[in-house]
């Protein structure tokens, strides 16, 4: 049984005794035994543990961590501290300062988004070292798919910002009119000028809370010196 430590612990509850999380479970046992899984096996849940159910905001949703050492850390597109930033997340950072005017940070570590209630989600949460998208059909989708549901099912509003096809699929699951869906073209260098720049989801995000006398949230990553008052 997986223990979250807050309400996404009784909002999952049934799932963890389904068939499909059991398999799930299985598989992963063995491939945390005989090879390199990201992210550790005690991060997987990152994203929930630190953004409960009801204190969700806003969600970005990824596909799956990345597949390089060091870098995932259980929050779509984050990385852990002194790994680069990656492409994408650089482009991310990229649209911020184009869109709110926002410093460009020396990091990519995202944990001051989720600490404010944005739920840096992966459909699929866990890779094989070096294959991306290699635990796609293991179960996880099902798992996220429920996840997204139930946050669908509030009566808070929340935005969703869907990037990439992967991600804009899932807006068959939110049908709940009291929320904001932003999708665009994944912040890829493959896709980001496609219509990922110049989307100004922050911006937009922002004055959809503001609207709904919820807080804004603030984007600004700081620069690690910044943090460790160097």
């Amino acid at each position: 049984m997986v223990i979250i430590g807050n309400s996404w612990d009784e909002k999952l509850a049934d799932e963890w005794e389904k068939d499909y999380y059991q398999e799930l479970r299985r598989h992963l046992y063995w491939e945390y035994q005989k090879g390199i899984v990201y992210p550790d096996m005690h991060d997987i849940f990152n994203a929930l543990k630190t953004v409960s159910y009801e204190d969700v905001r806003v969600v970005i949703l990824g596909q799956d961590p990345y597949h390089g050492p060091g870098q995932a850390h259980g929050y779509s597109f984050s990385v852990q501290p002194g790994i680069k930033a990656p492409p994408s997340l650089q482009n991310i950072y990229k649209e911020l300062r184009e869109d709110l005017g926002l410093e460009i940070p020396d990091n990519g570590y995202l944990l001051k988004w989720a600490q404010q209630g944005v739920l840096l989600l992966n459909t699929s949460l866990t890779v094989r070292a070096g294959q991306a998208n290699s635990h796609s059909n293991l179960g996880w989708r099902q798992l996220t798919d429920r996840i997204i549901q139930l946050i669908n099912g509030r009566s808070e509003p929340v935005v969703y910002l869907l990037w990439g096809r992967n991600a804009i699929d899932k807006r068959i699951l939110l049908t709940n009119p009291r929320h904001l869906i932003l999708t665009a073209p994944h912040p890829s260098p493959l896709s980001a000028h496609r219509g990922f720049f110049g989307c100004r989801h922050f911006s937009k995000a922002n004055d959809f809370l503001q609207d709904n006398g919820m807080q804004p949230i603030d984007w600004q990553i700081e620069n690690l010196e910044q943090r460790h008052g160097i």
